[in-house]
């Protein structure tokens, strides 16, 4: 239960932290913190639990992840779906918590007839910049991929260990960097869950594709790294 937990608890901080600032924070004329920011709020979301509570549970945070590391032969089977619950639950409460916070706003109002509504992922009309299904596609399952091979290879008995949360949530954050126009980001179906569920509409209608490519993109990522990558010589 303290690994179901921890997931919980670090999923929720990733949503409400990565989540929240995009609602909040981005878009404040002059002062906002802009995509840099939100980029590197959910970096820092991810590194900062990673040490917190990541040697309890691994710090997985996302379904894809736990996926990820299944295929790579780094996680059991049985505890992916305790896992991949712990993680909606805990994102499902981190976005109901920021909509309580929102509405205390008088002019506050969800439409989910725009892209981005509520940090919430889209593709075509309600991907950012108007990237197509194929490209929003593409965009996370390569993105997603590239995610699971930074966290093997950073968590590699033969890598630095002391420096894996680092690396991850810097490359979090890049990913971020790269594709918040284009789905406003997701490669966490957990993430993205939650933030449709209370947008509604055709973001919710949307929601397919952010679980379909991060998850076959972090299977690929697993047995990539496991079959090409993974060094198997004794020390």
């Amino acid at each position: 239960m303290k690994k179901l937990f921890a997931e919980l608890f670090g999923t929720y901080w990733l949503v409400f932290g990565g989540c929240g600032s995009a609602i909040f924070a981005a878009g404040i004329p002059d002062l906002g913190i802009g995509f840099m920011g939100v980029a590197l709020a959910f970096g820092l979301t991810v590194l900062t639990m990673a040490y917190a509570v990541g040697h309890i549970s691994g710090g997985h945070f996302n379904p894809a992840v736990s996926l990820g590391l299944w295929a790579g032969g780094r996680f059991s089977g049985k505890e992916l779906i305790p896992y991949i619950i712990a993680q909606c639950a805990g994102a499902i409460a981190a976005a109901a918590t920021l909509y309580i916070i929102a509405t205390g706003k008088t002019e506050f109002i969800i439409d989910n007839t725009k892209a981005g509504a509520f940090a919430s992922n889209g593709y075509g009309a309600f991907s950012p910049m108007g990237y197509s299904l194929e490209a929003c596609f593409i965009t996370e399952f390569i993105l997603t991929l590239f995610f699971l091979l930074i966290i093997l290879g950073a968590t590699d008995k033969f890598a630095n260990g002391k420096f894996a949360g680092i690396a991850i949530g810097l490359g979090l954050t890049l990913i971020h960097l790269i594709s918040i126009p284009i789905t406003n980001t997701s490669v966490n179906p957990a993430r993205s869950l939650s933030q449709a569920l209370f947008a509604g509409g055709e973001p919710l209608g949307q929601l397919w594709l952010f679980w379909v490519a991060p998850v076959l993109g972090a299977i690929a990522a697993g047995f990539i790294y496991k079959s090409l990558l993974q060094n198997h010589d004794k020390i």
